[in-house]
């Protein structure tokens, strides 16, 4: 980076804080904002000279579509698709689209995502899961007593604790302000996924 422009340095350390730190690239606008620049086009115009350098990669077409180039593996980054909402709280119908695409450095987990869910509500809170917070999960349809899922109840997500106790199925919730959820025979269950990790977005 010796060779760069003071501006030009600053824009490239700023991409590489946002994907390493919010595990997001910054749109062009973001960019501006953050490094003094009074246009969009200014910011295009410092992304494509960096892009020329060989220091980042730009993608056609997608607003967060700049990255550092050459990244090394042992960072760990991974691509992980952001899926709809959970429940926190009662269970809420999913959107199953996909939201958005996130670059995550892979030691926020204890095991890789193949996907995250918005959590919506604050009856995790116990355990740190917030409303708003993004929810890694691993998919699976199996899941050990005290582990907390994502589960599908009658067609609805929710993320909970499960508890196998006593021969009953039941989902706690974190939050004492929240009765736990048994689950009856002949209700549509399913484990979707496990809890591998959270992302928390300013």
């Amino acid at each position: 980076m010796s060779n760069l422009s003071p501006r030009r340095a600053a824009i490239l350390s700023f991409i590489r804080e946002r994907v390493m730190g919010h595990g997001q690239p910054p749109t062009l606008a973001e960019i501006a904002a953050a490094c003094g620049l009074a246009t969009r086009a200014s910011a295009r115009k410092h992304v494509l000279a960096l892009a020329q350098a060989g220091l980042v990669e730009v993608a056609a077409g997608q607003a967060r579509g700049i990255r550092p180039a050459g990244l090394p593996p042992r960072l760990g980054l991974m691509q992980v698709p952001v899926l709809g909402r959970v429940a926190a709280g009662a269970p809420i119908g999913a959107d199953a689209g996909l939201a958005d695409t996130l670059t995550l450095d892979g030691r926020l987990f204890s095991t890789a995502p193949d996907y995250l869910l918005r959590v919506q509500g604050d009856s995790m809170i116990e355990d740190g899961i917030l409303d708003g917070d993004l929810v890694g999960v691993k998919r699976t349809p199996e899941a050990h007593d005290g582990q907390v899922v994502v589960a599908r109840l009658d067609g609805e997500l929710t993320i909970k604790r499960l508890s196998r106790a006593a021969g009953q199925l039941r989902l706690l919730p974190r939050n004492p302000a929240y009765a736990p959820i048994v689950v009856r025979a002949g209700q549509d269950f399913a484990v979707e996924g496990v809890f591998c990790g959270l992302v928390r977005q300013e």
